[in-house]
């Protein structure tokens, strides 16, 4: 395996170094800068569009952030880059055109969302655009099959898993107690082989991602970092942590 120390030499801003206080809000182009400037890594969500697209936004429909209430997977990619944010005046990133603006200048860690249902268009979007990318790079996803298929479509690019302990969270309703253990306990690792783990802070320490990082010898990243407790339990389990709410010096 290739070295991966560039995935935990520095703190990694979750959706960017977002302040929405300042009007910096979370996966958009301000809070990228903003995340570069301070000489952090950067951790941002992508959603597939009508297209086929990798659209950089965490939410599957408008609303939260946005005007409208479309899902993303309904909209073509033109569509989405002319929604308008409700507190600022950035628009929607492409996968690619967040490639350009980091430019390889910080390490850049994608995570590929997924609804459990085998559709793999977002994965080889992210695959094909991350093949011609230069910079430190790495795809990640809570969803095993993407992980999985990274494997033969992009076998140079860093893949990871993210997980926790308890999926009590109603966006898992839709998973079954034992796709839970399966993902809980990282039960898919011959088929998705991850390269480095991204686990919940309030899970740690926890079996599978201390056997993940002593016996293997995966980096263990964990999220998301808000406090000071986080801070300390990160620092003492964990390779480094992905963190909002603050500046790390």
């Amino acid at each position: 395996m290739a070295r991966l120390d560039w995935l935990t030499e520095r703190p990694i801003a979750h959706r960017g170094l977002h302040d929405a206080a300042a009007g910096v809000i979370e996966n958009t182009a301000s809070a990228f800068t903003a995340a570069i400037a301070g000489y952090y890594g950067i951790e941002c969500d992508v959603q597939v569009s009508a297209d086929g697209e990798a659209i950089v936004h965490h939410d599957d429909a408008l609303g939260r952030l946005t005007e409208g209430s479309a899902p993303l997977a309904s909209q073509t990619a033109a569509a989405l880059k002319a929604v308008a944010f409700t507190a600022t005046t950035d628009r929607m990133l492409t996968l690619g055109e967040l490639c350009d603006l980091v430019g390889g200048r910080v390490p850049l860690l994608i995570e590929i969302k997924s609804r459990f249902d085998g559709d793999l268009r977002l994965t080889r979007r992210v695959a094909n655009v991350l093949t011609g990318y230069r910079g430190p790079v790495a795809a990640m996803s809570f969803d095993p099959a993407p992980v999985t298929a990274l494997r033969s479509l992009a076998p140079d690019l860093t893949r990871g898993i993210v997980a926790e302990r308890h999926y009590t969270h109603h966006e898992w309703d839709a998973l079954t107690p034992a796709m839970k253990r399966r993902l809980a306990y990282f039960l898919h690792a011959p088929s998705s082989r991850p390269q480095f783990v991204a686990y919940s802070v309030k899970d740690v320490p926890a079996a599978a991602p201390w056997l993940a990082r002593h016996l293997c010898g995966l980096p263990l990243l964990t999220w998301t970092v808000r406090s000071a407790a986080d801070r300390e339990r990160a620092a003492r389990h964990a390779d480094q942590m992905i963190f909002e709410g603050f500046r790390p010096t």
